[in-house]
């Protein structure tokens, strides 16, 4: 059986897996919005997911930083489609960590954001 410690040691190292693939496309390809804004993307979700695991009580602000950087990435550095639908996305998880500081989530919500 797995223990919890390996889980938590392995998700870290999916997330600096995240980092660097984030960062790698930067160098590996023409530097355009698109590889910026994925590049900014998944360094932020690595990032948030470490300071998550490291401090589970700041899952509800990261969650709320991360909706702000992905909506105003999306919508700045992307094309016409895309940048309307990570504008939303954004909103929608800002919209959905204001809701779990309010505690007004369903409770089957709710538990992944108080521990």
């Amino acid at each position: 059986m797995i223990k919890v410690k390996n889980i938590k040691l392995l998700g870290i190292l999916l997330a600096i897996l995240v980092i660097f693939l984030g960062i790698r496309s930067l160098f590996t390809q023409t530097i355009t919005n698109d590889s910026i804004a994925s590049a900014i993307i998944l360094v932020l979700i690595g990032i948030a997911y470490i300071v998550i695991v490291a401090k589970p009580q700041w899952v509800k602000a990261v969650f709320f930083f991360e909706g702000i950087i992905i909506g105003i990435s999306g919508y700045m550095l992307l094309a016409i489609p895309y940048n309307y639908l990570l504008g939303i996305i954004g909103l929608v998880i800002v919209v959905i960590a204001i809701l779990a500081y309010l505690q007004k989530l369903p409770m089957s919500i709710l538990k992944y954001f108080y521990r």
